[in-house]
């Protein structure tokens, strides 16, 4: 028969408890900020990463075509033929023009301002501008 004594032995007191929460959260509140900004760098790797291989795909379609898809027409000129061009020889990427990493559309304007063509993302706030992890990230280099 065991008694009380022993019983008591065998479970965690209130305060032990609470001293693993605190470390617990402790350790949470170290670890969160290094991940999120993990993330936010990783984002921004992934939208140029994006960005180049968009590059490469409108590259690959002039040397096709002979001319940049039309700001009209867009990326999805690289999916689908924009019109009756026998030149065509897409889909130049696959399977869809990807999204940004925050779930945004690339903005692509021909002829555009920094070049033959601008690809950009708005990057984290979806708005033209930003500084930081709200940049705009592009294929051109700001002056």
């Amino acid at each position: 028969m065991k008694t009380k004594r022993n019983l008591r032995r065998h479970s965690f007191t209130m305060i032990e408890i609470v001293v693993v929460i605190v470390i617990l959260v402790a350790l949470a509140s170290i670890a969160t900020p290094l991940y999120l900004n993990h993330v936010k760098k990783a984002n921004i790797a992934t939208a140029k990463t994006q960005i180049k291989l968009l590059e490469d795909a409108i590259i690959g379609y002039k040397l096709d075509v002979g001319s940049f898809p039309s700001s009209e027409d867009g990326l999805q000129a690289l999916i689908e033929n924009p019109g009756d061009s026998e030149k065509w020889k897409g889909p130049y990427i696959k399977p869809a023009v990807p999204k940004d990493p925050w779930g945004n559309d690339y903005v692509y304007t021909c002829p555009g301002e920094h070049g033959d063509f601008d690809l950009l993302s708005y990057g984290a706030d979806g708005q033209p501008g930003g500084t930081d992890e709200n940049a705009d990230i592009t294929n051109y280099v700001e002056k």
